[in-house]
């Protein structure tokens, strides 16, 4: 869990950092710098695609993943718990399902969690105490909370607890990840997350077109269970 605190600490300080000079960035500057944020999360989602061994298994893994999260309203709850906060917490004239607080929890607790260095540097941390990995997610994130901060809000700050949850239960339970989850497992998982990643670019941060891509989020199950079943035949 060491790994993971820290995680919370960068994305809290660089958090902080950007909502403290934030007032001063002319919007215009905000929004070409969400932009550049956006663009690169999206290069980085195709990149991580291009992990993947058998592309048809991550489109498996969308559709049925995307099915359940459909099912279970993810992103509905998502949106509700950070509706909750945000009429806890923030003071924004703005409300609702698109306001910027909702907005910069929701593309930060998704972009945070999603990627390979989230989950083995969990199952690292929590298998044998490294945490070098996480160490390095948690100098990028801290970057990237500054950015998100400074155009989205506090709502980014609050992604912690999102973060907290997702990576202190994979450190949990990393004995028995790291004796399921194969190299191919992880390749798969981690093509599936780049989809997602892409997604979320396309929406939450260059706001082409509005995707539901918290519904995405049980293809990252999905994967690495359609490639267990396949390697049993």
């Amino acid at each position: 869990m060491t790994g993971t605190i820290i995680n919370i600490i960068a994305i809290l300080l660089g958090g902080g950092i950007g909502l403290l000079f934030g007032s001063r960035i002319p919007e215009r500057f905000k929004s070409t710098v969400i932009a550049g944020m956006g663009l690169f999360t999206a290069v980085m989602g195709v990149q991580m695609f291009f992990k993947s061994e058998n592309q048809l298994i991550v489109l498996g893994a969308m559709i049925i993943g995307t099915l359940i999260g459909e099912w279970m309203g993810i992103e509905d709850r998502l949106q509700a718990f950070g509706l909750a906060l945000e009429k806890r917490f923030s003071s924004d004239t703005e409300s609702g399902a698109g306001s910027r607080f909702v907005r910069g929890f929701m593309v930060s607790s998704l972009l945070f969690c999603i990627g390979p260095m989230a989950i083995l540097g969990s199952i690292q941390d929590g298998l044998t105490g490294d945490y070098k990995l996480l160490a390095v997610k948690s100098t990028l994130d801290g970057f990237a909370s500054i950015a998100f901060a400074s155009t989205l809000g506090v709502g980014v700050l609050f992604s912690s607890i999102v973060t907290l949850l997702y990576q202190g239960g994979i450190s949990l339970l990393a004995g028995a990840l790291s004796a399921i989850i194969s190299d191919p497992m992880m390749n798969e998982m981690t093509a599936t997350g780049g989809v997602i990643l892409v997604g979320l670019g396309i929406s939450n941060l260059l706001e082409l077109k509005k995707i539901r891509v918290g519904n995405f989020l049980p293809a990252l199950v999905i994967a690495p269970l359609i490639v267990w079943v396949l390697g049993k035949f």
